[in-house]
């Protein structure tokens, strides 16, 4: 958190050994010392190995002696959430990006301004929601290549408002939300999830059905824990656990801010734009655990299927990769450009990060002790949302000043690695 003076000290004696160490472990010198109450720790399978050379151990060590240098442990914030609020700068955003100078890899088609994007889960469709807010165009990816009028991948290229969108399935089509999102996440199977207003809604991506959860206060983000409840950021900085029917399983208050919110395994950790921090939540005394710094100016946050929470530290140009349960960071990673928004793949277990400052994706293999480039295709104008369909592998890109929605398919990554 910036603002904060007095940072706790670092070492292993003050942390027990997690039972998970996680893949790319660090040394027992990356951990905070303020201990966290007991917690349950579930074990998760690590990535593969992968054998590095002594190039990439020397800059693993550097990455690790930067980060704990530049890690604040924020045990000043449980004394401060409940009073004074700290200083905080304005939140970072995307980079206003550049024109196309490259064209794009794989297929590009008309579509309007993409505000955000997510491929349902098993369930072969896209779900985009348009920069008004309020207007999520679902998209049947089951048929084969890109239909509908690629738009030129030129820096002039001027799609068409209601352009089609990829797949060769049936017409896409949209569903209007019943108040303004800021974005959509994954939910069950074949189902997208929207915060708009004071509740969630599920949206059927087959169909175009939705229905709601009401949570009562005005929404900030959304994300489906493995049990089925939701993790719900609200714009008055509480996070509420809530069921399917709205029932309130926890509340957490406390905390100075609530913009994005991510679900790895038991451990729900939210992102404070403004203070650039990361916070475990103690969802049994209502209350944040522990919190770290997350860069210079954190954007963007996901978790994987390892249970790590993966960050975009747009301002600083890096990559923050986290366990939770405790809250540890493993492993930071320079990338450049302006790093936003943020897709993993678990077919090939690669995360794909956008660079709004140089129009590209980058894909990054962690099963290291440092992130590896696997990786590099240029991509419409204005990067800002990424996919994954998890059935086939395939990447969508979507812009977010209208020059289109691009398809870069699993196999031509594979070829371009």
């Amino acid at each position: 958190m910036r603002g904060v003076n007095g940072l706790a000290p670092l070492g292993a004696a003050d942390r027990p050994t997690p039972a998970r160490p996680g893949p790319g472990s660090a040394t027992p010198a990356d951990r905070p010392g303020a201990a966290l109450g007991p917690r349950h720790s579930a074990a998760a399978t690590s990535p593969r190995p992968r054998s590095g050379g002594t190039a990439t151990r020397s800059r693993w060590t550097g990455g690790v002696l930067a980060a704990v240098a530049a890690v604040g442990v924020l045990t000043g914030c449980s004394s401060q959430q409940s009073g004074g609020k700290t200083p905080a700068a304005a939140p970072a955003s995307a980079a206003v990006s550049p024109p196309v100078t490259t064209a794009p890899a794989g297929s590009v088609t008309t579509a309007p301004a993409i505000a955000a994007l997510v491929a349902a889960p098993g369930g072969g469709r896209l779900a985009e929601l348009a920069a008004d807010g309020v207007t999520v165009t679902l998209t049947d990816l089951t048929g084969p290549g890109t239909a509908g009028n690629p738009a030129p991948a030129a820096p002039s290229a001027s799609p068409a408002a209601n352009g089609p969108a990829a797949g060769s399935g049936p017409s896409p089509r949209a569903v209007t939300l019943p108040a303004r999102a800021a974005t959509l996440a994954p939910g069950g199977p074949g189902e997208v999830l929207a915060a708009a207003g004071a509740q969630i809604v599920h949206i059927d991506t087959a169909t175009g059905a939705t229905r709601t959860t009401p949570v009562g206060a005005d929404t900030r983000a959304v994300a489906r824990r493995d049990d089925g409840t939701l993790a719900v950021a609200l714009a008055d900085h509480r996070v509420l656990i809530v069921g399917d029917d709205g029932h309130v399983v926890h509340t957490v208050t406390g905390l100075t801010g609530a913009d994005t919110v991510a679900a790895a395994g038991d451990t729900v950790a939210v992102l404070d734009l403004a203070q650039t921090s990361l916070t475990e939540l103690d969802l049994a005394h209502g209350k944040p655990a522990l919190a770290l710094r997350a860069g210079t100016g954190a954007t963007g946050l996901i978790a994987d299927h390892y249970q790590r929470l993966l960050v975009t530290d747009t301002a600083g140009g890096t990559l923050l990769v986290y366990t939770a349960d405790p809250l540890v960071l493993r492993q930071r990673f320079p990338v450049g450009s302006s790093p936003y928004a943020l897709a993993y793949d678990q077919r090939s277990e690669t995360v794909w990060v956008t660079m709004t400052g140089s129009n590209e994706v980058v894909g990054f293999d962690l099963s290291t002790g440092i992130p590896e480039e696997v990786g590099r295709f240029a991509t419409v104008r204005q990067p800002d949302s990424v996919t994954i369909d998890d059935r086939t592998g395939d990447m969508f890109v979507g812009s977010a000043t209208g020059d289109g929605l691009q398809r870069i398919g699993a196999d031509e990554r594979k070829r371009g690695q």
